[in-house]
Protein backbone atom coordinates (compact mmCIF):
# COMPACT_ATOMS: atom_id res chain seq x y z
CA UNK A 1 0.00 0.00 0.00
CA UNK A 2 1.46 3.41 -0.93
CA UNK A 3 2.76 5.47 1.94
CA UNK A 4 4.03 2.43 3.81
CA UNK A 5 7.06 3.12 5.96
CA UNK A 6 9.60 0.32 6.19
CA UNK A 7 11.93 -0.09 9.13
CA UNK A 8 15.34 -1.69 8.69
CA UNK A 9 17.45 -3.28 11.34
CA UNK A 10 15.05 -2.75 14.23
CA UNK A 11 16.65 0.57 15.13
CA UNK A 12 13.76 2.88 14.35
CA UNK A 13 15.01 4.77 11.26
CA UNK A 14 12.42 4.27 8.52
CA UNK A 15 12.07 4.99 4.80
CA UNK A 16 8.78 5.25 2.95
CA UNK A 17 7.23 6.74 -0.15
CA UNK A 18 3.67 7.87 -0.89
CA UNK A 19 3.95 6.78 -4.54
CA UNK A 20 5.79 3.46 -4.11
CA UNK A 21 5.15 0.81 -1.49
CA UNK A 22 7.79 -1.61 -0.29
CA UNK A 23 7.40 -4.76 -2.36
CA UNK A 24 5.14 -2.93 -4.84
CA UNK A 25 5.61 -1.51 -8.33
CA UNK A 26 6.96 1.82 -9.53
CA UNK A 27 4.30 4.08 -11.05
CA UNK A 28 5.21 4.93 -14.65
CA UNK A 29 5.89 8.63 -13.85
CA UNK A 30 8.88 7.65 -11.68
CA UNK A 31 10.48 5.50 -14.40
CA UNK A 32 12.59 5.99 -17.50
CA UNK A 33 9.56 4.90 -19.53
CA UNK A 34 7.54 7.79 -18.10
CA UNK A 35 8.38 11.30 -16.87
CA UNK A 36 11.47 10.03 -14.96
CA UNK A 37 10.69 12.16 -11.90
CA UNK A 38 12.25 11.26 -8.57
CA UNK A 39 9.58 10.39 -5.98
CA UNK A 40 9.24 12.08 -2.63
CA UNK A 41 10.85 9.92 0.06
CA UNK A 42 9.62 10.00 3.65
CA UNK A 43 11.88 9.46 6.65
CA UNK A 44 10.90 8.70 10.23
CA UNK A 45 12.94 8.52 13.41
CA UNK A 46 16.12 10.13 12.12
CA UNK A 47 18.86 9.69 14.70
CA UNK A 48 19.21 13.02 16.56
CA UNK A 49 22.91 13.21 15.71
CA UNK A 50 22.23 13.08 11.94
CA UNK A 51 24.17 15.81 10.12
CA UNK A 52 23.29 14.88 6.52
CA UNK A 53 21.49 12.23 4.51
CA UNK A 54 22.52 10.22 1.47
CA UNK A 55 20.25 8.26 -0.85
CA UNK A 56 20.81 5.64 -3.55
CA UNK A 57 18.58 3.88 -6.04
CA UNK A 58 20.06 0.60 -7.27
CA UNK A 59 18.93 -1.98 -9.85
CA UNK A 60 19.18 -5.33 -8.07
CA UNK A 61 18.68 -7.38 -11.25
CA UNK A 62 21.06 -5.55 -13.60
CA UNK A 63 24.01 -7.66 -14.87
CA UNK A 64 26.17 -5.32 -12.74
CA UNK A 65 24.55 -6.13 -9.38
CA UNK A 66 23.43 -2.98 -7.60
CA UNK A 67 23.81 -0.80 -10.70
CA UNK A 68 23.20 2.80 -9.56
CA UNK A 69 20.30 4.83 -10.93
CA UNK A 70 20.63 7.69 -8.44
CA UNK A 71 23.12 8.79 -5.81
CA UNK A 72 22.81 11.97 -3.76
CA UNK A 73 24.45 13.11 -0.55
CA UNK A 74 24.70 16.03 1.85
CA UNK A 75 20.91 16.24 1.84
CA UNK A 76 19.58 18.13 4.86
CA UNK A 77 18.40 15.91 7.73
CA UNK A 78 14.65 16.29 7.31
CA UNK A 79 11.53 14.12 7.40
CA UNK A 80 11.31 14.14 3.61
CA UNK A 81 13.48 14.17 0.54
CA UNK A 82 11.42 16.15 -1.96
CA UNK A 83 10.36 14.62 -5.24
CA UNK A 84 11.20 16.10 -8.61
CA UNK A 85 14.78 17.01 -7.73
CA UNK A 86 16.14 18.85 -10.78
CA UNK A 87 19.02 17.60 -12.91
CA UNK A 88 22.49 18.83 -12.10
CA UNK A 89 25.39 18.17 -9.79
CA UNK A 90 24.06 20.44 -7.05
CA UNK A 91 20.49 20.76 -5.82
CA UNK A 92 18.80 23.97 -4.60
CA UNK A 93 19.21 22.88 -0.95
CA UNK A 94 22.98 22.38 -1.32
CA UNK A 95 22.99 18.61 -1.73
CA UNK A 96 25.12 16.89 -4.36
CA UNK A 97 23.90 14.48 -7.04
CA UNK A 98 26.72 12.25 -8.18
CA UNK A 99 27.15 10.28 -11.36
CA UNK A 100 24.59 7.51 -11.75
CA UNK A 101 23.60 5.98 -15.05
CA UNK A 102 26.08 8.43 -16.58
CA UNK A 103 24.27 11.58 -15.39
CA UNK A 104 23.92 13.97 -12.44
CA UNK A 105 20.26 13.18 -11.90
CA UNK A 106 17.67 10.65 -10.91
CA UNK A 107 17.40 8.01 -13.65
CA UNK A 108 14.34 5.93 -12.92
CA UNK A 109 13.86 2.24 -13.67
CA UNK A 110 14.05 1.28 -17.34
CA UNK A 111 14.75 -2.44 -17.68
CA UNK A 112 14.79 -4.05 -21.13
CA UNK A 113 11.29 -4.51 -22.53
CA UNK A 114 9.80 -7.83 -21.49
CA UNK A 115 11.75 -8.02 -18.22
CA UNK A 116 11.01 -6.89 -14.69
CA UNK A 117 13.74 -5.67 -12.37
CA UNK A 118 13.78 -4.93 -8.65
CA UNK A 119 15.05 -1.54 -7.50
CA UNK A 120 16.09 -0.55 -3.99
CA UNK A 121 16.09 2.93 -2.48
CA UNK A 122 18.41 3.18 0.51
CA UNK A 123 18.57 6.24 2.75
CA UNK A 124 21.58 6.75 5.02
CA UNK A 125 21.66 8.93 8.14
CA UNK A 126 25.23 10.25 8.37
CA UNK A 127 27.18 11.91 11.17
CA UNK A 128 28.99 14.29 8.80
CA UNK A 129 28.83 16.14 5.50
CA UNK A 130 30.81 14.28 2.84
CA UNK A 131 33.69 16.03 1.04
CA UNK A 132 32.80 14.63 -2.38
CA UNK A 133 32.30 16.60 -5.56
CA UNK A 134 29.59 15.91 -8.11
CA UNK A 135 32.00 13.79 -10.16
CA UNK A 136 31.77 10.99 -7.59
CA UNK A 137 29.56 7.96 -8.08
CA UNK A 138 28.22 5.08 -6.01
CA UNK A 139 31.53 3.44 -5.16
CA UNK A 140 33.26 6.65 -4.04
CA UNK A 141 30.16 7.54 -2.05
CA UNK A 142 30.20 4.15 -0.32
CA UNK A 143 33.87 4.60 0.61
CA UNK A 144 33.26 8.12 1.92
CA UNK A 145 30.31 6.95 4.06
CA UNK A 146 32.33 4.18 5.70
CA UNK A 147 32.41 4.81 9.45
CA UNK A 148 29.85 7.63 9.20
CA UNK A 149 26.57 5.72 8.77
CA UNK A 150 24.44 6.11 11.88
CA UNK A 151 21.53 4.11 10.46
CA UNK A 152 20.12 3.13 7.09
CA UNK A 153 16.72 2.10 5.78
CA UNK A 154 15.56 0.76 2.43
CA UNK A 155 12.51 0.25 0.25
CA UNK A 156 12.38 -2.16 -2.70
CA UNK A 157 9.93 -2.11 -5.61
CA UNK A 158 9.83 -3.52 -9.13
CA UNK A 159 9.20 -2.25 -12.63
CA UNK A 160 8.87 -3.82 -16.04
CA UNK A 161 6.84 -3.59 -19.24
Amino acid sequence: MPGQIKQDGGRGFRLGCQAISDGGRFPIEHTGRGADISPELLLENLPPETVTLAVMLEDLDHPVKGFPHWVAWNLPPAARIPGGIPKGGHTPDGAVQGIAYGFHRYAGPKPPRGSTHRYRFTAYALDTALPLGAGAGKWRLQRAMKGHILQQASLTASFGL
